[in-house]
């Protein structure tokens, strides 16, 4: 079975396998797949966030931390989505010659 790419599909995929599963390893697994498609939809929506001009107070008050504490909170996902991007250019960029 492929996985939806958006996280939102994920999400309600992930719910319909916790509906459906019979035993606590089943359950187990569409719990870890919700809570995976949830960190990365949280993780595109701060950077969208951050696209649109949020700052790090505003983001912060959403969770009831400072500013510090939202960087910090997102740091590691900051740096993913900026290596995927990098990644991503690199490999649509024409070979020199």
């Amino acid at each position: 079975m492929v996985a939806p790419k958006s996280p939102v599909k994920r999400m309600f995929a992930a719910l319909s396998a916790l509906d459906a599963a019979d035993g606590p390893i089943s359950r187990l697994e569409a719990a870890r797949r919700l809570r995976e498609a949830a960190e990365e939809l949280e993780a595109a929506q701060v950077e969208a966030a951050r696209k649109a001009g949020a700052t790090w107070n505003e983001i912060g008050a959403c969770y009831g931390l400072t500013k510090q504490g939202a960087q910090q909170r997102f740091r590691a996902a900051r740096n993913q989505a900026k290596a995927v991007t990098a990644a991503s250019t690199s490999k649509n960029a024409e070979p020199v010659a």
